[in-house]
């Protein structure tokens, strides 16, 4: 009897359809890049959040919401807004735009370029949608049209503050599943960005929406004619795109659009190969991955992390206020939603699409490494906070109330995902021993030159 022969049922053989299997070494180091920088955002992001808890429940209270409300800008041009206006309709778009490079990155030239692969996630993102949302709804559908109008908040996940948990409990989390975790978290924000052009989009404004659509079509004309010219002059990028690019928020945020929708369409209109004036894809990296590298820093490292210190300060009055919180219909269908509604969501959707497909799990992890991913998804942040500004109206009650049920929430489902993940750090540190074999020293490990001979 051969080996193979004895191997369990369970493991994938290379006529076995196989899902949260490896990338490619170059979509591995990639995403390690990336998932750094996150940490450190998500460390700042925390330190934000923290510091805006602290004023907004001390002395500095008057000052901090005087500060948040403080007015600068261009009135003419509808640009006279809040210093918390500001963070949640300039600064949230470079995080959109980054997300948008990102997943435009992903299906053109990453891994998620093939359709099996990218199902999962997507998925994964589908479901951890859509779940939330209907348990949000049916908690609060007999407390009125306006409690209703939150079914969005618990729906995105917090790529930073996901990650900065596992560095915190020092989970091993298998590169397979960190990927996983990131494109979902990518999708689900392409996901919160349409739900919020769709349904917190009241009354438009034909003209200038026209207009910006006319100056996004001449930037994707200039950075798919002339990438070359603004991958390699960095000045350029910053001195035409960069401009071009805050006209056209300027546009959307005058015509009505949550202003965040332009730094989806500016990223989705950046191209992501190289162009044959530039060498070609065998060049290098071409102007999404360029942009991605110099933007991420200000995305991660300033733009969120003050936004979240203007949106997550709250006034908690004290036990009897963080009880009252708790216990409005909003905050309840929110905690529940982000701790039971998302996992629910990503787990279910994955294995449906596991056995609808009669695929298997990679051999190296189990369904309970799903389950802890999936909890860990349930950490929601910085897009959930946006849209409660947006349902409720910033500084309302039920506004308070979601803020902290949000922060409750992803407390909660960071708790619950460390229980499990930590759990399984003896068995990740196999993985990880294993993943870092290369017999040839030719830089890459052995593993992923064995994955692609069998996938030729």
């Amino acid at each position: 009897m051969t080996e193979s022969s004895n191997a369990p049922a369970s493991k994938a053989t290379p006529s076995t359809a196989t899902v949260l299997r490896r990338g490619s070494h170059n979509e591995f180091m990639r995403i390690s890049r990336i998932l750094r920088k996150e940490t450190v955002g998500g460390a700042i992001l925390l330190a934000a959040t923290v510091a805006a808890l602290i004023m907004a429940n001390s002395g500095f209270s008057d000052a901090y919401y005087a500060f948040r409300d403080y007015k600068i800008g261009y009135a003419p041009w509808h640009l006279e807004l809040s210093l918390g206006a500001w963070a949640a309709d300039g600064l949230l778009a470079i995080f959109f735009f980054l997300a948008g490079l990102e997943l435009k990155r992903e299906f053109v030239a990453g891994d998620l370029r093939s359709m099996n692969r990218a199902i999962v996630p997507v998925a994964a993102a589908v479901g951890g949608v859509i779940v939330p949302a209907v348990i949000y709804t049916l908690i609060n559908l007999e407390s009125g049209a306006e409690t209703l109008r939150g079914w969005a908040i618990p729906t995105a996940t917090d790529i930073a503050f996901a990650v900065a948990v596992l560095a915190v409990i020092g989970s091993k989390l298998p590169p397979a599943l960190r990927i996983f975790l990131l494109t979902l978290a990518v999708v689900d924000d392409l996901l919160a960005i349409a739900i919020i052009a769709f349904f917190y989009t009241t009354d438009i404004a034909v003209l200038p929406l026209i207009l910006a659509l006319v100056l996004l079509s001449l930037f994707w004309l200039l950075t798919h004619k002339f990438s070359y010219f603004f991958g390699t002059r960095g000045w350029a990028a910053w001195t035409v795109l960069l401009p071009l690019g805050f006209i056209v928020w300027a546009l959307v945020h005058g015509s009505g659009v949550h202003a965040t929708v332009a730094g989806v369409l500016l990223g989705f209109a950046v191209p992501v190969l190289r162009s044959k004036r530039g060498g070609g894809p065998d060049a290098g990296p071409g102007l999404a991955e360029t942009l991605e590298h110099r933007i991420r820093p200000l995305s991660s490292g300033f733009a969120i992390p003050v936004f979240a210190f203007f949106s997550a300060g709250v006034t908690l009055g004290g036990v009897e206020g963080l009880y009252q919180a708790l216990t409005d219909p909003v905050a309840v269908g929110i905690v529940v939603a982000l701790v039971v509604g998302k996992p629910i969501g990503v787990l279910l959707a994955t294995f449906i699409v596991t056995k609808t497909t009669k695929a298997t799990l990679d051999p190296d992890l189990a369904w309970i490494d799903v389950i802890g991913v999936s909890l860990l998804a349930g950490v929601g942040f910085t897009v959930s906070l946006l849209i409660s500004e947006l349902a409720f109206g910033q500084g309302s009650p039920h506004d308070d109330h979601a803020k902290v049920a949000i922060l409750v929430g992803s407390l909660l489902a960071a708790l619950l995902a460390t229980a499990i993940l930590r759990s399984r750090n003896r068995h990740y540190g196999r993985i990880a021993d294993k993943e870092a074999i290369d017999s040839d020293n030719d830089g890459i490990p052995d593993v992923y030159q064995t994955e692609q001979s069998s996938k030729g």
